[in-house]
Parts: structure tokens; C-alpha cells; sequence
């Protein structure tokens, strides 16, 4: 069973970069695929971005697509959220969410393992 991390959040101008990390421990990391997902208020978990547990096959929202990228490295059991060109609807708490399969999913109910994530805000 993994346990996961977040860390890297913070405020931002319109336009910074940040780079998120999901620290693991307590499981092969290569066993998994990673996903990070966001929560703004009042609005419902979103899915962001994913990576299949080798081989680096990404997935993105199409909202971030271009300015986010994810990253695994299965050696340090880390997985990366490098956001570029931040923008104020990118303000949300950002979660790392882990499932024991090669395959990846945009569907936060296939994922077994949370982070209790870290806040993101960007300000205009």
C-alpha cells in the first residue's frame, strides 16, 4: 500500500510556473500509474493530468494541455506536476492520486491512493 505526499503549492502571479511533487513510500512505485487531479471551491474534483506506471505515456485535460507536464521518476518514488503560464482559473488544491495498474484513467474512482493535496493559487 502507497502513501503519497504533495508538496510545492503556493501563491503565484498570472503567468509564474510551479512544479508540484508527489512523494511515495510504502510500495513499488513502478507498480503504479500516477494521475494529479484538482479541486477548486465549490466545484467537483477535476482531472488535470496522468502517467502509466512505466514507460511515461501522458495524459492531459485539455485545459492544461500545453502548459502542464507530468513526470514520473520511479527511481526517487516521485512523481512531478510542472505548470507553466499559471493561470487564476488554475487556483484549486491539487492532489496526487496513485492506482496499483500499468494503465492510467481520467476517473478519480479508479485510483485507490490519495495525498491530501496542496494548495495552488494564482493571483491576476
Amino acid at each position: 500500500q502507497v502513501q503519497l505526499v504533495e508538496s510545492g503549492g503556493g501563491l503565484v502571479h498570472l503567468g509564474a510556473s510551479l512544479r508540484l511533487s508527489c512523494a511515495a513510500s510504502g510500495g513499488i512505485f513502478s507498480d503504479y500509474a500516477v494521475a494529479w487531479f484538482r479541486q477548486a471551491p465549490g466545484k467537483e474534483r477535476e482531472f488535470v493530468a496522468a502517467i502509466t506506471a512505466i514507460g511515461g505515456i501522458t495524459y492531459y485535460a485539455a485545459s492544461v494541455e500545453g502548459r502542464f507536464t507530468i513526470s514520473k521518476d520511479n527511481a526517487e518514488n516521485t512523481a512531478y506536476l510542472q505548470m507553466n503560464s499559471l493561470k487564476p482559473e488554475d487556483t484549486a488544491v491539487y492532489y496526487c492520486a496513485a492506482r496499483n495498474r500499468h494503465g492510467s484513467s481520467y476517473l478519480p474512482n479508479n485510483y485507490d491512493y490519495w495525498g491530501r493535496g496542496t494548495q495552488v493559487t494564482v493571483s491576476s
